[in-house]
């Protein structure tokens, strides 16, 4: 459960005014003192993140913020930062002092939260110090129109019924699409072929690798993992033909000259942008590539943070094949892990990574912020297949995906 990584971890994040008891409600659903109480407002600045694992939902993340009501210059950026949750958050939890009237800062919070289609639970908090009457029950949810469950932190009274109704509220979608495991058959067969390079971490493989292995798992179907000047001879050496190669993006000229026509083939980046985020939009930014024209301005986003390699692949690669197909000069900027620009409509493409360290919510919300402002994207496994002319063959599992190249 510890292991899990962050990005496959339903999110709950903790809203209310300061001093509601949102740090304390933390240190309750998990069983430890994570966040730091006390009487003083404001004393929860950063976003505070805890994993831990609700069940049947399995491994979640909580995220403690900083109340909405904080004041001053350095409060008002703690607002933006609390605010800034909300796109990687899968349930909210909106925390009521019980001894306070809901206001204009709930109210719009909660407006907020719909708005985005996040699932809103009520918390009436520290009912140890004043018991919550049928009238005051009533107004509590009349005035914020969302039900509630009533809790003491202090003496963990209601936190069980708490977490059986975020089991009940939680949404169905939030893990996206199975990474592959939707197209395989029990019995059949996947090869995925894993260049061991200097990127590589010694002793281990990243991340998109073992899931993918896993989800194959879970599916009741087989894998072998192969190096790239091994497919060959793997493949030849089978019974029969595998139902897929799965390749690392940047060894899709060799794979795709040794697998047989009639195989599925395709990336574990091109994989990841279905599980993470929308295929089809993301194939559409690729295609809008041939518009760029040199001058144009390119984000370049990852989700997490690593040291660069020499001939790293966001820094050095990628600016490289955008320069060559558009005959010029482009300008680019970079930004990592948490964070990403509010306007990006100063950009004429955004090139994200495969988004393995982010969770789906926040991932579609990148995309979704990018349409809105009329600014295509693509992934860089989508642009690696396409600036070397494998995208419709890396595509052939998704014929709605091929249907959006072609047309």
């Amino acid at each position: 459960m510890q292991e899990t990584p962050k990005g496959s971890r339903l999110h709950i994040a903790i809203f209310g005014l300061r001093n509601a008891g949102k740090s304390s409600l933390i240190n309750a659903l998990t069983n430890q003192d994570i966040a730091l109480v006390s009487d003083v407002p404001g004393t929860t600045t950063d976003p505070v993140y805890k994993a831990m694992e609700i069940l049947p939902i399995g491994p979640v993340v909580l995220i403690d913020t900083a109340g909405i009501d904080d004041e001053g210059a350095l409060g008002q950026l703690r607002v933006e930062r609390t605010m800034q949750v909300m796109h990687k958050a899968d349930v909210a939890l909106v925390v009521v002092d019980v001894n306070t009237v809901p206001g204009e800062f709930e109210r719009g919070l909660i407006s907020q939260l719909k708005a985005k289609q996040i699932p809103v639970i009520g918390v009436i908090n520290k009912i140890d110090i004043c018991e919550v009457n049928p009238e005051r029950r009533k107004s509590f949810a009349q005035v914020l129109g969302i039900s509630f469950v009533e809790v003491s932190s202090m003496n963990r009274e209601g936190i069980e019924e708490l977490k059986r109704t975020i089991i009940r509220m939680a949404p169905d979608t939030w893990e996206g699409p199975s990474i592959v495991g939707d197209l395989l058959e029990p019995g059949d067969l996947a090869v995925l072929v894993i260049p061991i390079d200097l990127a590589a971490p010694k002793g281990r493989l990243i991340l998109p690798q073992v899931q993918t292995i896993r989800d194959i798992l879970d599916h009741d179907a087989y894998t072998i993992v192969v190096k790239e000047r091994e497919l060959r001879e793997a493949l030849s050496n089978l019974p029969k033909k595998p139902k897929i190669v799965i390749t690392d993006s940047q060894a899709f000229l060799k794979v795709n000259a040794d697998t047989p026509s009639d195989v599925l083939l395709t990336s574990f980046s091109i994989l990841f942008a279905r599980h993470k985020g929308e295929l089809e939009t993301l194939v559409a930014g690729a295609k809008s590539i041939e518009t760029l024209k040199p001058g144009d301005r390119v984000l370049i986003a990852e989700g997490c943070t690593h040291h660069r390699q020499a001939d790293d692949i966001g820094k050095v690669q990628i600016p490289r094949w955008l320069r060559q197909l558009v005959g010029g000069e482009l300008e680019f900027d970079w930004v990592a892990g948490s964070q990403f620009p509010t306007d990006v409509s100063k950009y004429q493409l955004i090139v994200h990574c495969g988004a393995c360290m982010i969770n789906r919510r926040e991932m579609l919300y990148r995309i979704f912020h990018a349409k809105e402002q009329g600014v295509p994207v693509v992934n860089y496994g989508v642009l690696i297949a396409y600036v070397h002319g494998m995208l419709p063959r890396a595509l052939s599992p998704f014929p709605l995906a091929q249907m959006i190249l072609e047309e």
